[in-house]
């Protein structure tokens, strides 16, 4: 695992040691950023089960001026600050240990606003729907914001989730990213 392109370009990540994180591909990556836009003109993301962090710190080489990153796991968490400070990315990089949903809600009462959300559940949980749900009725994305949602192949997700409408879907073998868009 690298960074793909931008500041960072070619430096390595460093990935899980055991079975319980999927790491988003390389490759998928930059499919992903060549559909969002190469580079991003500032701007706030939030990277929901943020695993090893390469979607946020892509983002951040990539122009982002900040990141967010939330995992519940404790190697993911341990992956992220290190991959962080190996980067360069420690002072735009907020790791929040916690429960994605419920830190959802919170930043929400915060008044935190986000233009790219990048969100990644355990394909096993089915907890696309509900996130969306939250992310909406959190009120946490910009005019204009994006939600990038990767998720099983055969799980349902919808066309549409309040003021978010589904703007395109890629599939990549047992993976598929769904890309939202406030209307």
């Amino acid at each position: 695992m690298r960074i793909v392109s931008g500041s960072a370009k070619g430096r390595p990540l460093k990935g899980p040691k055991g079975p319980g994180l999927r790491p988003t591909a390389d490759r998928v990556r930059e499919t992903l950023f060549n559909v969002l836009g190469q580079y991003l003109e500032g701007g706030a993301v939030l990277d929901l089960y943020a695993g090893t962090g390469a979607l946020a710190f892509e983002a951040l080489s990539r122009g982002a001026e900040r990141a967010v990153l939330v995992d519940s796991g404790r190697e993911a968490l341990g992956l992220i600050r290190e991959n962080a400070a190996a980067l360069g990315f420690t002072a735009q990089a907020e790791v929040i240990a916690g429960d994605a949903l419920r830190t959802v809600l919170r930043l929400g009462k915060e008044g935190r606003r986000f233009s790219l959300v990048f969100a990644d559940p355990p394909y096993a949980k089915k907890a696309v729907a509900d996130l969306l749900t939250g992310i909406v009725g959190a009120g946490l994305l910009e005019e204009g914001g994006t939600v990038v949602l990767e998720h099983g192949k055969h799980e349902e997700v919808p066309a549409q989730e309040g003021a978010l409408v589904q703007v395109d879907q890629r599939a990549f073998g047992e993976t598929r990213v769904t890309l939202y868009r406030v209307a």
